[in-house]
């Protein structure tokens, strides 16, 4: 039975991507501090992966979280690679500055979903995942090997994951990818509660989501949980855009703008880019990464930040958001 396990509490969470080293090699110590700072601000929704840091992110929001009330906060994890240790000079490369040593591979069958869950529940020590994402089930990630993998998440992942939330071994599950198609797959195919949406929807990039992605969840009943929703820190100033070193023709130029018009309205386009993610009403969460104790402060901040309807209105007047887009409306 489907349920809107992400009710207002849980609309700021944590991502972890960051946590497993993905553009620096923060330590166990700055990650427990990062962690420390979320919980010490109220946030109650964790999500990370064992593809992070190949398994090590997930070690660490579960060496955090092990001695909490497991009741208090809502954990989803990854499923679809699976993990085995190996030798320092066969670790494959990957994104991740400072990983474990395991190498991986791709598996969508209902037997190696089940192993995936049984490895993080080890991994992190929890007694239950509550929300499960199957990862990466994506063109830009498996290639022209997508067709294959999706039928064998239609005869495995997603008839084993609709089993355990009817069975109540986890509250809920869905799809966590960077591209629209996979979720519209899943949507047409099975009964996914809830669908983690990474680089598909954010104050610089959204159009194609909004003709096609939220029409679909919203339809199907499907919440969404925002991932990158600042594009991997490309909208805070970083040198990357979606996890990559490319930046798109012309986006710092709209960057920049969004950014000035912000200024002018006496806030910024950090604060803006959360907002605009959580007034969707289909985006149930946002949960961006952190690398330092302060961003995650900072997230907070923008949460309760009220951001003027001017604000939009001139965005929309100059072209910068698409004139159909939801934004937030203080009266």
């Amino acid at each position: 039975m489907k349920t809107d396990i992400l009710t207002e509490k849980y609309k700021l969470g944590l991502g972890g991507v960051a946590i497993g080293t993905a553009f620096a090699a923060i330590t166990d110590d700055e990650a427990h501090n990062i962690l420390q700072k979320a919980w010490d601000l109220g946030i109650r929704y964790y999500d990370t992966s064992p593809w992070y840091g190949l398994t090590k992110s997930e070690r660490r929001f579960g060496k955090f979280l092990q001695d909490k009330d497991r009741n208090d906060f809502v954990f989803s994890t990854k499923v679809g690679r699976l993990f085995k240790e190996v030798p320092e000079s066969e670790v494959p490369p990957t994104m991740w500055k400072k990983p474990l040593n395991y190498d991986f591979k791709h598996d969508y069958t209902a037997d190696a979903i089940k192993r995936s869950i049984d490895d993080s529940l080890e991994r992190t020590g929890l007694d239950r995942i509550d929300i499960v994402y199957i990862h990466d089930l994506s063109e830009d990630q498996v290639g022209d090997r997508y067709p294959y993998y999706l039928e064998q998440a239609k005869k495995g992942a997603f008839k084993v994951l609709s089993d355990l939330r009817d069975q109540g071994i986890i509250k809920a599950w869905g799809m966590g990818v960077n591209k629209i198609e996979p979720i519209l797959d899943c949507i047409e195919a099975a009964d996914p509660d809830i669908c983690l949406s990474a680089t598909q929807y954010s104050i610089l990039e959204h159009e194609d989501a909004v003709d096609r992605l939220l029409p679909a969840v919203k339809k199907a009943g499907v919440q969404l949980v925002s991932g990158a929703g600042y594009n991997s820190g490309f909208i805070a100033g970083r040198d990357r855009y979606n996890y990559k070193d490319v930046i798109p023709k012309g986006m710092t130029e709209k960057r920049d703008r969004i950014a000035k018009i912000a200024k002018k309205y006496d806030t910024n386009i950090i604060h803006a880019a959360l907002q605009f993610v959580l007034a969707a009403d289909e985006f149930a969460a946002i949960i961006p990464g952190a690398s330092k104790p302060d961003q995650v402060k900072d997230n907070m901040n923008g949460l309760n930040a009220v951001i003027p309807p001017d604000f939009w209105n001139e965005l929309k007047s100059e072209g910068l958001i698409y004139e159909k887009v939801q934004t937030t409306d203080y009266q």
